[in-house]
């Protein structure tokens, strides 16, 4: 299994990346978000996930865990293929999905092509606690400070804290900390609540 390819951006496509990987190309399905993020890179580094299926083997990159992480969650519920979930990550990213099924809003998610309303309501009903858990730090954390709170909190699981742990110390210090929150900050105060 594959946890990321690492190499130079060889073509770009908002459906597709090809990474030269030490001269080996591999093709990676990719969101529209990430694309948006590799616009202007000629090096990256792709977190991806890897579909077997019958007559294929496909690999899906995301930019960030918590991508990969909704990608995952959403590819396990019945009816819910990688392509159709990688169109609901191009279409709404991945805090609107995670507040849409929070919210049991079926109708924002029948607005993304190839969701009909039995899918969008498995969606809900299979994901609604799991989404539940993440959706914490979506509502709580938003404006400039939510990209410092996300680094913070992959930093964290980096350093090999367990994710709701390090999620609920840095809510504390983003509490305390607020507009002025930075990566490093809040990464530095996180310890003293782990």
């Amino acid at each position: 299994m594959y946890d990321f390819i690492e190499g130079q951006i060889e073509k770009l496509t908002p459906a597709f990346a090809v990474l030269n990987c030490n001269g080996l190309g591999f093709h990676i399905n990719i969101s529209v978000y990430t694309f948006e993020k590799l616009k202007l890179l000629a090096k990256a580094r792709l977190l991806v996930h890897q579909v077997i299926s019958e007559d294929s083997h496909s690999l899906f990159g995301f930019f960030n865990e918590r991508e990969r992480e909704v990608f995952r969650h959403l590819i396990s519920v019945s009816g819910v293929g990688a392509n159709t979930a990688r169109v609901l990550l191009s279409s709404l990213n991945e805090d609107t999905i995670i507040n849409a099924i929070i919210r049991k809003d079926a109708a924002l998610l029948q607005s993304v092509k190839g969701i009909g309303p039995k899918a969008a309501q498995r969606l809900i009903l299979e994901l609604h606690d799991k989404f539940g858990k993440f959706g914490q730090s979506v509502s709580l954390v938003q404006g400039a400070t939510a990209n410092a709170f996300d680094e913070a909190l992959q930093a964290l699981i980096a350093l090999g804290f367990v994710r709701a742990t390090a999620e609920k110390a840095l809510l504390r210090v983003h509490k305390d900390q607020g507009d002025t929150a930075t990566t490093e900050s809040l990464v530095k105060d996180a310890f003293k609540y782990l």
